[in-house]
Order: C-alpha cells, then structure tokens, then sequence
C-alpha cells in the first residue's frame, strides 16, 4: 500500500527527541518493514496547549486548509491507497486528514487517537468534535492501549477499533550478563507536571530504603526542571549519577549496566522507556497507573505498586535488590515478553494484519 503517514502533535522530522516522535518513526519503521510505502504528507504541528487560546486555533485552521489544497493537488493524478494519522487527541486533532480522504474516498485510520469528555473546555471542545469527526470517519482507529480504546468506544460506539500493542525496536537493547541490583537506573525527561511527581516519589522511596543498602542510581534526561528535580534528592546526591540527555545509544549501554529500572509513571500512556528496559533485561519497578500495565506484567516482568504510596515502591525496590533468584527470573521473562510482544517485527505484522482489512 501507499500510505499518507500524518503525525500532528510533533512529526517524525521534529528536531526536539520525545516519545511521540519515537513512536512515529516506528510506526513508519514498521509499515515499511510489512512492505508499504510510507510518505509524510505533512508537517503541519496543530498543537493547541491553552484551552482559550482561539486566536492561535484560527491561525491553525487556515494552515490546514492550505495544507489540504496543497496535497489534493498534489494526488490528483495519483492518490495513496490510505491516510494513516498517529496520535490525534485534543490538543492535536487532524485538521486535513478527513477532508482529503473524503475528497478522493480513500480509508482514513488513525493511530493512538484518544478521546475524552472532561477535555470538552473551551476551544478544546472545538478541537475535540474534530478529533470526534475522525474517529468516526475512520475505517480503523489502532488502540496501543485499552483505555484509549475504551474511551473512543465510549464516545462513538460503532468507531472500528483494533488493538496494536506498545513496541520498541530490541536490537540495540541487548542485555549483560552478570547485572548487580544495585545499580538502579530511569529515563525521563525534567519537567513540570507527571515527570516531576513522578521524580518526586521516587525520590521519596528511595529515601525509605535501608541506609546499609549500598545502591546507585543513574538518571538519564534534562528539562526545564532540571535544578528543581535535582533538589529532590537533596541528601541523596552522593547515590547519583546525572548523565543528563544521552543518545539512544549511550541509553542501551546504560541500561546493560543497570540492574533495575524505576520510575513511577505517573500520566504515561504507556512508556516506551519501560520496554526499553525490559530488552535490555530489567525488572521494573512502577506504578499501577495510566498505561504503565500495558507494558509492564506485574509479578512477571517487574513490580507495579499502588499509586502516591512511596512505601509500597520502596519494598518493591528493596525485595528485587536483595533476591537475584527473582530479578533473575524477572529479567529473564522481561525480555522473553518485549521480543515476543512489543517487538517491531511483532508490530508490522500486526499492523499488516489490521490494514489488510481496510484495503480497497
């Protein structure tokens, strides 16, 4: 198939890295590994942060509308066989997408599109009835998780839907033998918000383990509330290594040397950190939050504990740092699950799977 790939919250050309434009590129990775042609029809950001923000909606809106003159006349001879959005939600709905696809009655899907009533503020209930419009316009929306799939369900109950699990690519991500688990690691970026409650309890946690504990922690990542997230773990600094914003190359290296992976995932869809470190043969420590279960088997892969209860993550760090038998066992069924469900081959042929579908 020839696939109209559209990412509007940040393409997959976005020069700042974050998991939203790894999760395009992969997407894109593993259309074309199942054998499609996969073109990026636009780079338009339709992002709109600030619920009242109109005047910035409006600038947004005539963008678009440019956009869909400038592909349209661009297909006319020749148009793809679908139009694949990634991650429409109400700050970022597809405002050229639908238009196109039913000028030229081509399938329109979407990826990671999600919806939800308590968003329907302001202009957001605006951008909302757009994002709406596609999922009901959609020959498919692909679910990576099953409350995004609940949510669309529940705003348009006959929207098709079909279930795509999170994935990584594995390769670079191989594990070392011989891992202490004494050597704790996360990754995540510095800022306000669910990434800084989610540093603030785990620095809480951490502070609650055993002073005869000998541990480290490497922390991988930078932000706005780099000084702020470092005042966190006042007390604690001579357990931490900063490494501040790494490749993804120097991450795999960092994670062999790990022995486990902690964060607590306050706000995540899913996290492709978590099954980054799951390749690389680390339990995880987390919260039984958001999408984090998506992603992390609790009891099989890693520990998921109560949500705000830095206790409970504590004892969860303490009984893996202290049992090799079980991280052993964990880290071993850690990868076992990521390359047999969170791989990228396993998602470009489920991928093929869903699009095979809809193909006209």
């Amino acid at each position: 198939m020839r696939i109209a790939f559209y990412a509007p919250l940040k393409s997959p050309d976005h020069p700042v890295p974050s998991g939203d434009r790894l999760m395009a590129r992969q997407l894109i990775q593993a259309l074309r590994l199942g054998g499609h042609q996969v073109d990026l029809a636009s780079d338009l950001r339709s992002h709109c942060g600030n619920s009242e923000n109109y005047a910035q909606y409006q600038e947004v809106t005539t963008i678009a509308a440019a956009e869909v003159a400038r592909i349209a006349a661009q297909w006319r001879s020749d148009p793809p066989n679908l139009w694949f959005c990634y991650h429409p939600y109400y700050k970022s709905p597809d405002l050229i997408g639908p238009t196109l696809t039913q000028a030229f009655d081509i399938p329109y899907t979407t990826a990671e599109s999600s919806y939800s009533c308590r968003r329907n503020l302001g202009l957001w209930a605006e951008t909302q009835a757009e994002v709406l419009r596609g999922l009901k316009r959609a020959a498919v929306n692909i679910c990576l998780t099953d409350r995004d799939q609940n949510g669309i369900l529940a705003a348009a109950p006959t929207a098709q839907v079909a279930k795509l699990p999170p994935f990584i690519d594995p390769t670079p991500f191989a594990p070392a033998a011989g891992k202490g688990g004494l050597r704790f690691i996360t990754v995540a970026m510095m800022r306000a918000g669910d990434k800084f409650e989610s540093y603030r309890l785990l620095s809480d946690a951490l502070r609650l383990l055993p002073v005869a504990l000998d541990w480290r922690l490497t922390v991988i990542g930078d932000g706005a509330m780099q000084t702020e997230t470092h005042a966190l773990f006042a007390g604690l600094q001579p357990r931490i290594d900063w490494a501040g914003l790494c490749d993804r190359d120097t991450v795999a290296v960092l994670l062999q040397q790990a022995g486990l992976y902690l964060w607590p995932g306050y706000g995540e869809a899913y996290g492709l950190a978590y099954l980054e470190a799951q390749a690389a043969g680390l339990p995880v420590v987390a919260q039984d939050i958001a999408g984090v279960p998506e992603v992390v088997a609790h009891g099989v892969t890693g520990f998921l504990t109560p949500k705000d209860n830095a206790t409970a993550f504590a004892a969860a760090i303490l009984q893996l740092a202290t049992d090799p038998v079980l991280r052993d066992r964990m880290a071993q069924a850690a990868r076992h699950r990521v390359l047999n469900l969170h791989s990228l081959q396993s998602a470009a042929t489920r991928l093929s799977e869903i699009l095979s579908m809809v193909q006209r």
